[in-house]
């Protein structure tokens, strides 16, 4: 069975080269204070690769940053694709470094997803199917850097998705009633506000800025719906599918919140 424990598909700064600090471009904004081109080192990554301002990235200007989760890929391509030897200390590596990880972290997002379906009782029917996938997408994420430079991650993605989906059919199909399926469905500032949504099919859902104040968000696929400002004050996400903390971190909330076991509650999050 591959290693695909909760611990190996979190971020641990701490063991990595700080790829994501690195690697990954971003643009003044809202959420970043400046600019930052691919492969340029943020000005806040210190010498030991950890962040300078990492207790203060919200009111420094940098709050894209807390709602970011490279799934654990950060370790993996600095501890094991690359043995442990940073980009400062081998510069001839660091092209390749900066190009394997945005690979990686595709493919521990979906080791992910696919380690939330195994643990669904409801998705026991095509669990065997899961646990081979799950076999198939770690061999590739234990890849050398040649195969995982001309890794195909979207390819992979399309491979795992229909199995993604018949697992959310299998367990939204609990929730009982008709689930609503509001797919890829623009709801930007929506008003919806105490919305029945228990059960629906939220994927790639525009949810930006939504007011869901008290909406019934249990057992709701929400893989690749876009949470960032949503007002989730007293929502129940509940078994909410494919929710990460990401997601949740962009979103907006209280202390009445029901989020899924595991989950943390943002430190911005109202009391």
């Amino acid at each position: 069975m591959p290693d695909t424990r909760e611990s190996a598909l979190r971020g641990d700064c701490a063991n990595c080269f700080g790829l994501c600090c690195v690697a990954l471009p971003f643009a003044r904004s809202a959420d970043f204070a400046v600019d930052k081109a691919s492969g340029e080192p943020c000005r806040n990554l210190r010498e030991d690769f950890r962040c300078g301002i990492h207790t203060r990235l919200r009111p420094s200007g940098f709050q894209g940053c807390t709602v970011y989760d490279c799934f654990g890929a950060g370790q993996r391509v600095s501890q094991v694709t690359f043995g442990g030897v940073s980009w400062r200390e081998a510069p001839e590596t660091a092209r390749r470094m900066y190009g394997v990880f945005p690979v990686v972290r595709g493919l521990h997002e979906l080791l992910r997803y696919l380690t939330e379906a195994l643990a669904l009782p409801a998705a026991r029917p095509v669990h065997a199917e899961v646990r081979a996938a799950l076999a198939r997408v770690e061999a590739l994420a234990a890849g050398t850097p040649d195969a995982l430079e001309g890794l195909d991650v979207n390819a992979v993605r399309a491979e795992v998705n229909p199995l993604l989906l018949r697992t959310s059919e299998l367990v939204r199909a609990t929730a009982g009633g008709r689930p609503k399926s509001r797919r890829g469905a623009d709801l930007i500032g929506k008003r919806l506000r105490g919305a029945k949504l228990r059960g629906a099919d939220l994927r790639g859902a525009l949810l930006i800025a939504a007011d869901l104040t008290g909406a019934d968000l249990a057992l709701a696929d929400l893989i690749g719906a876009d949470l960032r400002d949503a007002d989730l004050s007293g929502a129940d996400l509940t078994g909410a599918l494919f929710l990460t903390q990401p997601q949740v971190n962009a979103a907006r909330g209280n202390a009445a919140t029901r989020l899924p076991e595991g989950f943390e509650r943002p430190a911005h999050w109202a009391a």
